[in-house]
């Protein structure tokens, strides 16, 4: 009998250096996607998929980020005040009930892998999900939720995965496909971040895992992996080697890498266009800032 998926870890320890001098006293992570923070999207996809306990590992200067989750009374009793009932309502997403949230500091940037380790005292001996903010992904089905499904019946470890142009497989982990299930695989083995023309496979690992507590005990063992790191794709790999199944799982969905700014001014666009309230007006404005090279031609 498999375990459900309850807890998550959230690997929110990163300096956002991409994003400077906006991160300079603003996580990365609450940087807003159109009207939501980037760690709203992962919030609510994360309870979509039945996660009930939420393990961010932060760094120094991550306040806000514990702020936002935290109950304002002040703002909620004006708000209620004034009648706004849609807002009051809007808020209630961002608020987490006591117990269910909890923070562990990674005081050294040593990799996914040690951030993921940091958090083993609170999974204890549970299958768990990580969840990497900085990878959006719009879908019909939120993809955690399609991953715990197919974990249902697989078990194991499950990694998402998706085809990226064999050029840029150099920065990711890439999976080794020992046997193609269509919207499956299972691995034979993980490369993280293989030398150009060296990847077995075009098909990249993204930023949401099912782990087993074995990784855990993996990772206690295993030493600085590609780029001085101890990466998170080694102690996956490990579980293969000692004969345990590792499954990629293609989602269904649009994934933008919202750790790049082109990534996430292409999310802000499609989340945008796909916004009730701002499609029409910015869909036409969209439209007008296309046509004005072609006029000028």
């Amino acid at each position: 009998m498999k375990r459900r998926v309850t807890k998550a870890i959230f690997p929110v320890a990163g300096l956002g250096t991409r994003f400077l001098p906006a991160t300079k006293s603003i996580p990365k992570e609450i940087m807003t996607l159109v009207d939501r923070p980037l760690i709203q999207y992962a919030i609510d996809e994360a309870r979509a998929a039945g996660i009930k306990e939420f393990i961010f590992v932060t760094s120094r200067g991550k306040g806000a980020l514990e702020d936002y989750f935290d109950h304002a009374p002040i703002l909620e009793s004006a708000l209620r005040k004034k009648g706004k009932k849609d807002l009051l309502e809007c808020l209630k997403a961002t608020n987490m009930d006591s117990g269910a949230i909890a923070y562990i500091r990674q005081h050294r940037a040593l990799g996914l892998g040690h951030a993921v380790w940091c958090a083993r005292r609170l999974i204890a001996n549970e299958p768990f999900a990580v969840i990497l903010p900085d990878d959006v992904i719009a879908a019909e089905k939120p993809c955690l939720q399609q991953m715990v499904e197919a974990y249902r019946e697989t078990g194991g470890c499950m990694v998402a995965a998706m085809e990226v142009p064999p050029e840029a497989a150099s920065s990711y982990g890439v999976l080794d496909v020992k046997e193609d299930m269509g919207s499956m695989v299972r691995v034979n083995s993980m490369v993280e971040k293989p030398a150009p023309g060296e990847a077995p496979s075009n098909l990249a690992v993204i930023g949401r895992y099912i782990l087993s507590p074995n990784v855990l005990q993996n990772l206690n063992r295993l030493k600085s992996g590609a780029g001085g790191e101890i990466q998170l794709t080694d102690a996956i790999a490990d579980e293969i080697k000692s004969g345990r199944d590792v499954y990629g799982y293609r989602f269904r969905g649009q994934r933008f890498d919202c750790g790049s700014k082109a990534g996430f001014l292409q999310a802000t666009v499609a989340f945008g266009l796909a916004h009730a309230e701002l499609r029409d007006e910015f869909g036409e404005y969209l439209r007008e800032m296309v046509s004005i090279p072609h006029a000028a031609q």
